[in-house]
Parts: structure tokens; C-alpha cells; sequence
């Protein structure tokens, strides 16, 4: 398999229904994955499929934490280097490095995360809050909750909110800035 060939394909809702990650409505399913020794998650109905590593084009003024834009089956999607956008500075990419691809709001995506980890079925029970944490040292808005697994912890991602901020349009063009008008 060559790196650019998709890893996997995540099934649809239905598939779901039927192992019964959703069936009961008190549980979901999340990707997990990992970004140096941290382990995240994000929920497995925003994932599309997973890929090797396939070098991006990069395109002018992008902010750090996108590493450039790749051809999805006609379809240009950003990557977005996890790492950098939590300011552990950008991945020093190698082949065994995998994309993420998600579906978020109208718009496709792309994490670039170390490895796979699992996918985890976890009760909404089960999900913590992130820790309330005054002096700003924990940007909560990007968190959705705390997961502890056996011996590790899982950060649970807001994907909705992960990209709230960004401005790269679905054809990855950058926006020219708007004109001031007096």
C-alpha cells in the first residue's frame, strides 16, 4: 500500500447503530490518537478516514499550524499539524505519520497526528470536565471533556471548535483582506 491509499474508512452511522456504539444513546464512539506522548479523541461520526502521510502543497500565508493543502479525490483539504496548533512547535514529518481526515460542519479537514491509537466506546458518564483552571494555562473552548482509559488519559477534542478560528476556505485559497471604507 502506498502511503497516499486511505488506511481506513470509518463506517457510516448505521454501522454504528448496529455494534452498538450508539444504539442506547448513553455512549459514543471516539478515534483516538497521539500527538507525542498525549493521547486525543475525537468522535468517530466527525472522522471520514484515515490516511498515510502524503506530502502537501503549501500555500502562502497560512498560519504555522497548517502545514499546507492536499488533493482528497478532487477535493482540496487543509492539514492541520496538531502539534503546532497546541504550541508543541511544528511535526517533523516521517511515513509512519497519519492524517486524520474529518468532516466538519460543511467543510473537510485534515489533522496530522502521530499514530492511531483506538477507537474507544465511552459512556457520557464516563466523560470529565475539563479542570477549571483560572490563570488560562488550559484553552478549554477546544476541549469537549477527560476520558482516563485503563492507565492513560484521553483529551476529547471539540473538532467544531478546533477550527472555529481558522480561515482557510474549502479551496484552501487565502482571503485577500478587506478593504477599509471611510
Amino acid at each position: 500500500m502506498s502511503s497516499s491509499t486511505a488506511i481506513a474508512t470509518v463506517n457510516s452511522r448505521t454501522d454504528l447503530q448496529t455494534t452498538g456504539g450508539i444504539a442506547n444513546g448513553t455512549e459514543e464512539q471516539y478515534v483516538t490518537f497521539t500527538v507525542g506522548s498525549e493521547e486525543y479523541g475525537v468522535n468517530i461520526l466527525a472522522v471520514r478516514e484515515i490516511r498515510g502521510w502524503t506530502p502537501e502543497s503549501r500555500l502562502p500565508n497560512l498560519p504555522d499550524y497548517v502545514r499546507g493543502v492536499i488533493n482528497l479525490r478532487g477535493i482540496i483539504i487543509p492539514i492541520f499539524d496538531l502539534r503546532a496548533r497546541f504550541g508543541g512547535g511544528p511535526t517533523q514529518v516521517t511515513k509512519r505519520h497519519v492524517v486524520v481526515v474529518m468532516q466538519v460542519g460543511e467543510r473537510t479537514r485534515g489533522i496530522l497526528v502521530d499514530a492511531i491509537s483506538d477507537i474507544l466506546a465511552i459512556g457520557h458518564d464516563a466523560i470529565k470536565p475539563p479542570p477549571d483552571v483560572d490563570s488560562g494555562l488550559i484553552d478549554a473552548e477546544y476541549l469537549s471533556g477527560l476520558y482516563t482509559a485503563d492507565d492513560r488519559m484521553v483529551t476529547l477534542l471539540n473538532v467544531e471548535k478546533l477550527f472555529a478560528g481558522e480561515h482557510v476556505d474549502q479551496d484552501a485559497a487565502p482571503r485577500a483582506p478587506a478593504l477599509e471604507t471611510t
